[in-house]
């Protein structure tokens, strides 16, 4: 399959929470910010960033399944393996190892969202403190509820989207 280096989502005109990721000829249900899209991204606010997001790395949850024939590197999370969202901290909006100093959120979780994470250059490559972090396409809950920022896909969607993300893909966010 192929497609241009961009991945679209847009927010659903019925519940800004939801959208649709549009790659290639693929069109797949996502959950957004619990907040909806937002240009004035700040820490905790619960936007997904109204933005263009190179897609840079990622993480898989070893236990459960790699995805196939995705050319983006994965590395497999292990129980020490963090993310920091403290501003205030030199690692902010960077993977840490657990237990840290400062305020974390735990890459290996208890359910199934993080089974897949795809880091998204939200304030990664250029940090500002506080203008958000841990923006991430990941698996998405059931029903797609909110995320707290990030764009989430189901898991078998997250496959079939798999083999298309490598590093370069830009995912654009729009209203």
């Amino acid at each position: 399959m192929r497609f241009g280096p961009e991945i679209v989502v847009r927010a659903s005109p019925l519940d800004p929470r939801r959208g649709v990721l549009v790659a290639g000829p693929l069109r797949l249900p996502c959950a957004l910010g619990r907040s909806g899209i937002g240009w004035r991204k700040r820490e905790g606010d619960g936007r997904t960033p109204l933005a263009s997001m190179a897609v840079l790395s990622g993480f898989w949850r070893p236990g459960r399944a790699r995805p196939a024939g995705c050319p983006l590197p994965l590395k497999p999370i292990r129980g020490r393996d963090g993310w920091c969202d403290a501003p205030g901290h030199a690692a902010y909006n960077r993977p840490v190892r657990l237990p840290f100093p400062a305020s974390t959120e735990a890459m290996r979780r208890a359910d199934r969202l993080y089974d897949v994470v795809v880091v998204l250059d939200w304030n990664v490559r250029r940090r500002m403190r506080g203008a958000g972090s841990a923006i991430f396409l990941h698996v998405a809950k059931a029903g797609y509820a909110p995320t707290e920022g990030c764009i989430a896909v189901s898991r078998r969607d997250m496959e079939r989207l798999a083999p298309l993300l490598r590093p370069g893909v830009r995912i654009d966010v729009r209203r």
